[in-house]
């Protein structure tokens, strides 16, 4: 068992970092007290909204050198985000210094966020650190949106999946700070990779304008939450886990071939968990609805496949975080995942798979039995339940060419990015 902690962190503006310098590091110091694995948030050092000041070469050894006599003394690993200059780049980094208050190695965040690509350059490499208690897979921030980043550091050898993150909020209910990772999606790395996750958040509000949700969170193998920090407190939170062989989601199928444009027409679809009945024609008149899909294969999928590129799949296929991937980058904007047997983790997986892709996923839970579709922010539009067994709703392929989801922040730009470095550093051409 290793004993874990991430440590949730009020927020500070960069201009208040040297006055808290000394405050922070005694928190510091108090977290690691009896754990083995200590977790920062992104940015703790000194702060993730930049601006214009700047950070040089000297600012991450002094970091390093604090953190290391730290680690020391509480015979704890250390995993923080700080600021990295390299000759003219700097990074968001996250740092991994060993029990011994050796430097184990370091990661730095490859799929930029929003203002952060402002003053940060994007890292370039993917691999796990090996430590005393283990190899880490550290990821920063919105590289868990990555599904490619997190799948290639368990099959590169991680047993542990370590964020350092800067988890932010609309704010758009107070009472209820809405983050699709810490939503989702963290859970959901977990799961497709068969080990445990943990993240360190922020807590408040930095320069007036970023919002943090919280939520600093160690999830099991299995992909349930063990621990889940508050929306709004600074606090320690700790779990103790095992660590064992890694038990990810993969399946082997040929590559896809590419596919042209999408039709830009919308299409209303209507589903069905069940065999279509005989008077469908009738009943697609009255939804005016254009086509019809369910699990029995007798319905209108090659229809759709020529308007808007589609792939039909075992479910459980699509639990692979680099199936549908590859699909997406071979032009394809719709699956439809059809599941023979229900499974807890049916829905989830659709949701994660729709947002992180910029896709439509419908899946026909033929046990349950129940049919939904989910569109490309991850929100189920569509679905049926006990007698209300057609459901139907608007399919608009223009939907999935929006991969935007913050300004200069582009969804099909970070998976393709993520895939060359897979490959590169695969060897594979």
């Amino acid at each position: 068992m290793i004993r874990l902690a991430a440590l949730q962190l009020r927020a500070h503006d960069r201009s208040d970092y040297e006055r808290l310098r000394v405050s922070l590091v005694e928190r510091i110091e108090r977290a690691a007290i009896d754990h083995d694995l200590l977790v920062l948030p992104e940015g703790t050092f000194p702060a993730y909204v930049l601006g214009d000041d700047t950070i040089d070469e000297r600012f991450a050894v002094g970091v390093i050198d604090r953190l290391a006599e730290v680690a020391r003394g509480a015979s704890c690993a250390i995993v923080a985000g700080v600021a990295v200059r390299r000759g003219d780049a700097l990074y968001n980094g996250a740092i991994v210094i060993d029990r011994d208050g050796s430097v184990a190695g370091s990661a730095e965040k490859i799929f930029l966020w929003h203002f952060d690509r402002q003053w940060f350059a994007p890292g370039s490499a993917i691999a796990p650190v090996q430590t005393s208690i283990g190899r880490l897979g550290v990821l920063i921030g919105a590289d868990g949106r990555m599904p490619g980043i997190a799948r290639a550091l368990i099959d590169r050898g991680a047993e542990l999946l370590v964020m350092p993150t800067a988890w932010v909020t609309s704010g758009r209910d107070p009472h209820h700070l809405e983050n699709l990772q810490a939503d989702l999606l963290g859970q959901v790395r977990a799961f497709e990779n068969g080990v445990p996750f943990i993240a360190a958040n922020k807590c408040g509000v930095e320069r007036g304008m970023v919002a943090y949700c919280g939520k600093s969170q160690v999830v099991d193998a299995a992909g349930e939450v063990v621990a889940m920090a508050s929306q709004e407190r600074e606090e320690i939170l700790t779990a103790q886990l095992s660590l064992g062989p890694p038990a990810p989601m993969r399946v082997r199928r040929p590559a896809p071939s590419p596919r042209g444009p999408s039709s830009e027409r919308g299409v209303r679809i209507a589903i069905a968990a069940t065999a279509l009945p005989n008077d469908i024609g009738e009943r697609l008149r009255i939804l005016e609805a254009d086509l019809a899909l369910a699990p029995n294969g007798d319905d209108d999928f090659a229809t759709l496949d020529r308007s808007v590129a589609a792939v039909r799949i075992d479910a459980p296929d699509a639990f692979d975080p680099g199936l549908l991937v590859a699909y997406r980058l071979a032009g394809y904007r719709v699956a439809i995942l059809d599941a023979a047997a229900s499974h807890p983790w049916l829905e989830r997986i659709a949701r994660a798979r729709a947002a992180e892709l910029r896709m439509y996923v419908i899946v026909f839970d033929r046990a349950a039995p129940r049919a939904f579709a989910v569109d490309p922010d991850g929100a189920i539009v569509a679905g049926t339940f006990e007698d209300f067994r057609i459901a139907s709703f608007a399919l608009d392929p223009r939907r999935t060419e929006q991969t935007l989801v913050a300004p200069n922040t582009d969804v099909a730009e970070g998976v393709a990015l993520v895939q060359s470095l897979v490959h590169r550093e695969a060897g594979v051409s």
